[in-house]
């Protein structure tokens, strides 16, 4: 769904990510909506990691190709498209707490001529009832799920909505990527995220859980499991650049009040457009874990 968990206030947003209740945004601040900043974000993860994401729905051990399927947490649509692109036949209900990204993942669909193949539902997860989701044969939630209060009571639901035959495939990641190359510059993003952590334990205390545990407790069957290495480099994809500025910047207002003055000085400088976007020695490094599941 949408949870700015990015930044705004300290909150720090994965990219790659949906949103569950709120925009992208933190747990701690359900009500706010995202700014255009984090919905380019989401965007920007899309374009970045469309292979990823694309490895990701063709490794799912699926007994029948979905026709149905509900994406909770769309977001702007990453995952969305993803599986449109991976299931020609099927549609998709975009589920997030956003008015604004489900604008975007709209307008997106028109744009591509997928309006017919998706719905969008605004909802929040947190909520006790949830809107009318129909049986899906394959739910999708890509780092949604960390975002709410209570994330147990929402995998009891998710397997009540499942059609029996169906999957369930979450989709989490290790933390917000790295970009920096060895050396200073490396050392200081560490610190930054380090006291960008500090916030999260507090925030969302959900983020980086395993899921595993949480899956079987909620009574699914695990079908598989699978972690996924990611490294781009910045000279093979244009939109490096760019996705490190969009996310470091956020960085930087998550940790402004928690970082030592020169650290953020040195921060400033190293996010500064002109710096930061004419380089080519980025590099995208995270790691995602998914989980697919059986009600």
């Amino acid at each position: 769904m949408s949870h700015p968990h990015h930044a705004h206030e300290p909150h720090t947003h994965d990219p790659g990510h949906g949103h569950a209740h709120s925009p992208t945004a933190a747990a701690s601040e359900p009500h706010h909506e995202p700014s255009a900043d984090q919905a380019e974000i989401l965007d920007l993860d899309a374009e970045v990691l469309a292979s990823h994401i694309a490895s990701l729905t063709e490794w799912l051990p699926l007994a029948a190709t979905p026709r149905h399927i509900v994406d909770l947490g769309s977001g702007t649509g990453a995952g969305t498209f993803a599986l449109l692109d991976r299931f020609p036949e099927a549609h998709v209900t975009a589920v997030d707490s956003s008015a604004p990204h489900l604008l975007r993942l709209r307008e997106k669909a028109c744009a591509a001529g997928l309006d017919r193949r998706v719905r969008t539902v605004r909802a929040d997860l947190d909520a006790a009832g949830w809107p009318e989701l129909g049986a899906p044969d394959l739910v999708w939630a890509s780092a949604s799920l960390h975002h709410l209060a209570d994330p147990d009571r929402a995998l009891r639901q998710v397997r009540e909505l499942l059609a029996p035959d169906g999957m369930f495939a979450l989709i989490e990641l290790s933390g917000f990527p790295r970009f920096m190359p060895a050396g200073d510059e490396a050392a200081l993003e560490e610190r930054a995220h380090a006291a960008s952590e500090r916030f999260h334990a507090d925030h969302v205390p959900h983020r980086r859980a395993d899921w595993g545990p949480k899956l079987t407790a909620a009574g699914f069957t695990i079908a598989g499991e699978r972690t996924l290495n990611v490294r781009i480099e910045a000279p093979g994809n244009p939109a490096v650049a760019r996705y490190a500025l969009s996310g470091l910047t956020r960085l930087r207002t998550t940790v402004a009040e928690a970082l030592p003055s020169e650290d953020l000085k040195a921060l400033d400088s190293l996010i500064a457009p002109e710096n930061l976007t004419p380089r080519r020695d980025l590099t995208v490094r995270t790691t995602r874990r998914i989980w697919a599941a059986r009600p």
